[in-house]
């Protein structure tokens, strides 16, 4: 039976799989995550992953952080350069497909269980109605879900490139900071990995909260300071991290409504990405939601908005291989 590869291609992971048409977009017949940054590109990776599967395949179909346009892609926050029609050479396959990462969880969103969501906001779904998902990882990802009168359809954007407003004084301060550093400020230098640390900063130095000489000690030696911030904040081991990720939950919750507004997503707004599935406790405090409410004399309008965090980390794999599935199951 003919095999499809799938993969979710980001800046931090790449995890790939390879499905058939009988066991479907959730039951890989293989699966595997790599370093994305250990490889000089996607041809690589994947000629490393076939190797080890060894399995024979016959199309792709990858979904990847960044915009695609005319079958090709650069990885946002990697140095990756990505063409479908040549990565199909360079692969031997019979065909390639490249869709945006946040597109390929959106269309893996209709096939969650209810297990697989965690809800903040129960909300009126309206039946059929736009849903809408905004996902915070290393990058922040945006896209939605539109009814076409039989099925669900996907579509990209570059929501999260779109400028950063700020709510109140304190955001207030936090742009202009950022913009000292960029610039132009976007949301996602915010509500992102890369982000978490920059709000941290903020909030130090202009003596919000004081930084305990552990804590300062720990973020001198990691890799990952939005890890460790998060960590402990969560774990309620320091004020400075439980502020700055309590700031990220509100500025997360603007933009969300943001979007949630912008496609009338009244079949729900979707939170996926990794770092949500981290701070679920802190996203339930209260803080999001009032954020994403508060939109003037559209509040209440808000408040009827369903919102749900992903549990399922596979969500956009399964997006792609939904999406190569469909494709190539009748050539």
């Amino acid at each position: 039976m003919r095999k499809l590869l799938a993969g979710d291609v980001g800046a931090t992971k790449t995890i790939l799989g390879i499905y058939s048409a009988d066991k479907g977009p959730q039951e890989p017949l293989v699966e595997a995550t790599f370093s994305s940054s250990q490889y000089p590109g996607l041809a690589a990776l994947v000629s490393a992953f076939l190797a080890e599967a060894k399995l024979d395949v016959a199309d792709a179909c990858f979904g990847v952080a960044g915009p695609v346009i005319d079958g090709q892609a650069t990885i946002s926050n990697l140095s990756w350069r990505i063409d479908q029609e040549g990565l199909r050479k360079e692969l031997g396959l019979n065909a390639v497909v490249l869709i945006n990462d946040v597109e390929a969880t959106a269309l893996g969103v209709p096939l969650l269980k209810p297990a697989e969501l965690h809800c903040l906001n129960k909300g009126d779904e309206i039946k059929g109605g736009t849903r809408a998902v905004i996902a915070a990882g290393t990058g922040l990802g945006e896209a939605f879900l539109f009814w076409d009168g039989a099925r669900f359809r996907a579509h990209a954007s570059e929501g999260g490139h779109v400028d950063f407003a700020p709510a109140n004084p304190l955001e207030d301060d936090l742009l202009q900071h950022l913009r000292d550093l960029w610039g132009h400020v976007s949301y996602e230098r915010v509500c992102t990995g890369m982000g978490l640390p920059h709000i941290y900063s903020y909030l130090k130095e202009s003596g919000y909260a004081e930084e305990p000489a552990w804590l300062a000690q720990q973020l001198a030696e990691t890799d990952d300071p939005a890890a460790l911030i998060v960590d402990a904040a969560v774990g309620k081991k320091a004020k400075l991290c439980t502020d700055t990720v309590s700031l990220f939950c509100s500025v997360l919750g603007a933009a969300a409504g943001n979007l949630a507004l912008t496609v009338m997503a009244m079949g729900g707004v979707y939170l996926g990405g990794g770092i949500p599935l981290r701070i679920i406790t802190l996203l339930e405090s209260g803080l999001f939601m009032e954020a994403f409410c508060h939109k003037g004399r559209l509040s209440e309008l808000m408040a009827r908005i369903p919102v749900y965090v992903i549990l399922d980390p596979q969500v956009a794999l399964i997006g792609a291989a939904f999406r190569g599935l469909e494709l190539f199951q009748d050539s």
